[in-house]
């Protein structure tokens, strides 16, 4: 019996994950999946509940379940409250305790929504990176940081951007291992032109490729990749970068695919849990009214089968499901175009449950 901890959140967290427990509630029933749920609190909701945006309750329930479902944190009702029980934290919390330091976010298009993404149909039909965004390190958690006064009164704001080898080595496996099962290319992003930290890095994914002769590995500036995403984004198979690099090039990269309400993402620890969410945030201006996409929350559910739960057909499945309701032409919002009819998030979640049947 493997044990799911379901965090829905804040905004239009709720909405969607429960349509993805519909996902998974039909392969319970169906006898494939023997799971047990489990509900939870975290950001706003938990700050409301408990004071604070993630409990020890919280976390430990994370650490003791195979995976975590997780909907969306945040939202302006929370905005004035300290940084340090902003929901957001909550969510760095959750990563930081259960180590979750490999983060995967898929940026695939699917065809039927070409007409969706910013960009000539020609340069985006076909697209499927990956990147891989080390999560745990980096400048978002080095250490000195802050904000001092100087000796003549002005104020100095400081982060470090501190890697170590073993933590560079680390995520660059993960990227090897996943490109091994796909096109075998990796990508590794960084500054090593003016950032010793990230020369480093080079030096030790250069090193680690050894390992994998079968697996070509090139290196690109963040800079550089940044426009190579806009201008011939099909060049790249799996990219593997720093937690900063890796949190705008994702974003960057979800744009061109249409909607960023169309994708998942897992993070990982060494031991094979995960956690799984859409990537679009709470969106709390469309909160409650049933409207968002609940499709990245649902392809979520199936890179946890894939990645955490070692179900790789049922996740299959699914993404084969979500495939079959675009070609029915029923679109949310987010992705609506001419000639399509548009539905609800519960409409949209049913017609994915459809297709499975």
């Amino acid at each position: 019996m493997k044990k799911i901890l379901v965090l829905p959140g804040d905004g239009i967290g709720p909405e969607i994950v429960a349509e993805a427990i519909k996902i998974l509630n039909y392969f319970k029933a169906e006898k494939d999946l023997e799971i047990a749920l489990e509900q939870g609190l975290i950001g706003g909701a938990s700050y409301d509940a408990h004071g604070a945006p993630l409990t020890d309750a919280t976390l430990e329930q994370a650490k003791a379940a195979d995976a975590v479902l997780l909907g969306a944190v945040g939202g302006v009702k929370w905005e004035a409250l300290p940084i340090a029980v902003r929901p957001e934290k909550g969510l760095l919390g959750l990563r930081a305790g259960m180590g979750l330091f490999a983060n995967l976010r898929p940026a695939i298009l699917y065809r039927q929504l070409a007409d969706a993404s910013s960009l000539k149909p020609e340069v985006v039909a076909g697209l499927d990176i990956m990147i891989v965004r080390e999560l745990t390190g980096g400048i978002y958690f080095g250490q000195p940081r802050g904000v001092r006064q100087l000796d003549n009164g002005e104020r100095q704001g400081f982060n470090t951007l501190v890697y170590s080898e073993s933590e560079i080595r680390r995520i660059g496996r993960v990227a090897f291992e996943i490109a091994s099962k796909r096109n075998g290319r990796v990508c590794s992003i960084d500054k090593a032109n003016v950032l010793e930290c990230t020369e480093l890095w080079r030096e030790v994914m250069i090193d680690l490729a050894k390992e994998y002769p079968k697996i070509e590995l090139s290196h690109m500036y963040v800079d550089n990749a940044a426009m190579q995403l806009v201008r011939a984004p099909k060049q790249f198979d799996v990219m593997v970068t720093t937690n900063m690099f890796g949190d705008i090039l994702s974003d960057e990269a979800a744009m061109l695919t249409g909607s960023i309400g169309m994708l998942p993402s897992a993070s990982l620890n060494e031991k094979g849990q995960g956690m799984y969410e859409p990537i679009h945030g709470s969106a709390p201006d469309i909160a409650g009214q049933g409207v968002a996409n609940p499709l990245a929350t649902i392809l979520s559910v199936a890179m946890m089968l894939r990645y955490s739960l070692d179900q790789a057909s049922m996740a299959a499945r699914i993404e084969s499901a979500v495939g079959k309701v675009l070609d029915q032409d029923l679109r949310t919002a987010d992705i609506m175009s001419k000639g399509m009819k548009q539905v609800g998030t519960a409409e949209m979640g049913d017609a994915v449950l459809a297709a499975l049947q």
